[in-house]
């Protein structure tokens, strides 16, 4: 793991549709770092980074321009194929940048990009740390435990967790106190998300593990 000025972390989900976008603007906001998403998959009309760049407020985030942009709105491998593309491993560089780096993954962690390569693999690749961003919902302890359990059997450190959407106590307790892995920040249901939500939850973020 690089340990230099350079840090790159990766947000992953245990899911899709968990709130990966929201919670990297929150981090490219609070550590006033650069921003990268690898692979888009649909909306090109309004990608992920443009979504970002509209909820960041600081002037010195860069955000870079996605490896690949692909138009089905599906895991990135099946989006290829619809395309007629193979998404080879040795296109993904990290970005040229004296700052922190936030990368937002697609889907979870067993995302196939391949036919033999993971986002979890992109993971070990970049050499990032993980930022988990869990769900309250039936069967996500579950899946937050699965998740970090296969990011610890693949040695990759989690920074930490976050919650978002409505809350349970019980369920966040458990989670921590299993998987010995911290909460970095909680993110409630916002009817309206914009600059100053953003600017909120990063007052709250738990910037001493970062």
């Amino acid at each position: 793991m690089q340990k230099n000025k350079n840090k790159y972390i990766f947000v992953t989900g245990i899911g899709t549709g968990v709130g990966k976008t929201v919670v990297s603007a929150i981090l490219t906001e609070a550590l006033k770092a650069d921003y990268w998403k690898p692979i888009q998959c649909g909306d090109l009309e309004y990608t992920d980074t443009n979504k970002v760049r509209d909820l960041i407020s600081n002037d010195l985030s860069i955000l870079h321009p996605e490896t690949y942009r692909l138009k089905t709105p599906a895991s990135p491998h099946y989006a290829a194929i619809q395309e007629g593309i193979q998404i080879n491993a040795e296109d993904f560089k990290i970005p040229q940048t004296d700052n922190a780096l936030i990368i937002e993954g697609a889907g979870g962690l067993m995302v196939p990009l391949n036919d033999h390569f993971l986002m979890i693999d992109l993971i070990k690749q970049l050499q990032a740390e993980v930022v988990l961003v869990s769900q309250n919902y039936l069967g996500s302890i579950n899946h937050t435990l699965l998740s970090l359990e296969v990011l610890k059997r693949n040695n990759i450190h989690v920074k930490g967790i976050v919650f978002n959407g409505e809350p349970n106590s019980s369920t966040e307790k458990f989670i921590q106190k299993y998987s010995t892995v911290p909460c970095v920040l909680r993110v409630l249901q916002e009817d309206f998300v914009n600059k100053d939500a953003i600017l909120k939850y990063k007052n709250k973020l738990d910037k001493s593990l970062f």
